[in-house]
């Protein structure tokens, strides 16, 4: 036999003995560390949220200026409508927060109609680029 070959016989062993004597069933009686109702909770949140943030941004691109916009682009509104339904979670909530930044400077008057314009134009760019590059 060889050294190492001795020395893992007897952790074998003990192995086994830990294994029959019951430990086994003692770790899996005990609980989760997460709830199976707190993780239903948070799906749900989360695609309550996924939800929102769609709506927000085909809000965002379904105006009529965005449409004039998108048009001047060679885009329409349903081509980014349905690449905002494509984009995972983290892509809708970054594209959100931009598009909420865009509207919020816009109304304060911070942002004329043409910024808005290339915001708008660039933010639909990138919906769609982000799927391109899913495919």
């Amino acid at each position: 036999m060889t050294p190492l070959f001795r020395s893992s016989v007897p952790f074998t062993a003990v192995l086994l003995v830990a294994l029959f004597t019951g430990v086994p069933q003692q770790l899996i009686a005990q609980e989760h560390v997460v709830s199976p109702d707190a993780i239903q909770q948070q799906l749900v949140l989360s695609a309550k949220q996924h939800d929102q943030n769609v709506e927000k941004l085909n809000q965002f691109f379904g105006s009529e200026s965005a449409q004039k916009a998108l048009k001047g682009a060679g885009m329409t509104s349903a081509q980014v409508k349905k690449a905002v339904s494509q984009l995972s979670d983290d892509e809708l909530s970054e594209l959100t927060k931009k598009a909420d930044r865009a509207q919020k400077d816009f109304a304060a008057g911070a942002l004329t109609n043409q910024e808005i314009t290339y915001i708008l134009i660039a933010l639909a760019t990138a919906v769609i680029v982000i799927i391109l590059i899913k495919a």
